[in-house]
């Protein structure tokens, strides 16, 4: 099939070209995958800017999504992928091929990190917010390696699902703290003040005055965010 992208899709194939750190913050439908895969295809094959990428996503998606709309579009022929999932041999033999791009399910972070080289120069993270908490094996594991990638992509429709402390660790996997810091401490201590507490103990935290437009123009370079209602047209309604 032939891609012909919609003015905001071109907008953010464009973004994330010329963004080396990039969050592509699109709600469904928008066609993240297409337009990430574009990129890809562009900065792989016809600038020579990366040559290994790896996509971190959700097990069905990193087993299904992304190679059916590989297969599914016409200028990502070049392409050649493979499927890190399923036993540890079937992971070990699938990143010995030699490929452009390697797939693999966001559970098996910590097992790559650990358990293999880390070669790969460009790096795309589905579903950003499966890295909002700073205290997990995946987080810390993929922020080992983190250095090592000249580009990397986070892609997710919710970025702050449970607020505005979502961010900081969704952020930080991306530029290494440079916009909202390196601590968490320091992050809650700038942006938040203690919500509901028992003594001492603080079970929540609440954001301060202004600090939801402070956050947001500290990682707005690096940021596109768009909604399925601003950029998708539906039929007219007809109601029976």
């Amino acid at each position: 099939m032939k891609f012909i992208p919609h003015d905001y899709q071109q907008y953010a194939i464009d973004f994330i070209e010329s963004h080396p750190t990039a969050a592509v913050l699109l709600d469904m439908g928008l066609g993240k995958t297409v337009i990430t895969l574009t990129a890809l295809n562009d900065l792989l094959f016809d600038h020579f800017e990366i040559s290994r990428v790896l996509v971190i996503a959700p097990l069905r998606v990193a087993r299904n999504t992304w190679p059916q709309e590989i297969g599914k579009w016409e200028h990502l022929n070049h392409i050649r992928y493979s499927v890190a999932v399923g036993t540890e041999k079937e992971r070990r033999d699938a990143l010995r091929k030699q490929t452009s791009l390697y797939i693999i399910n966001r559970e098996n972070v910590p097992w790559l990190v650990e358990k293999n080289d880390f070669t790969y120069d460009a790096i795309v993270i589905d579903e950003l917010s499966s890295f909002k908490n700073w205290s997990s094996k995946r987080f810390k594991a993929l922020m080992k390696v983190r250095p090592l990638a000249k580009r990397v992509i986070g892609l997710t429709g919710t970025p702050s699902g449970n607020g505005l402390m979502d961010l900081f660790a969704e952020f930080k996997v991306l530029d290494m703290g440079v916009r909202l810091g390196r601590f968490i401490t320091k992050y809650r201590q700038d942006y938040f003040k203690p919500d509901k507490r028992n003594g001492q103990v603080v079970f929540s935290y609440a954001p301060l005055p202004g600090a939801e437009e402070r956050i947001y123009e500290k990682i707005a370079d690096i940021t596109i965010s768009m909604k399925a209602a601003d950029h998708l047209r539906m039929p007219e309604l007809i109601e029976s």
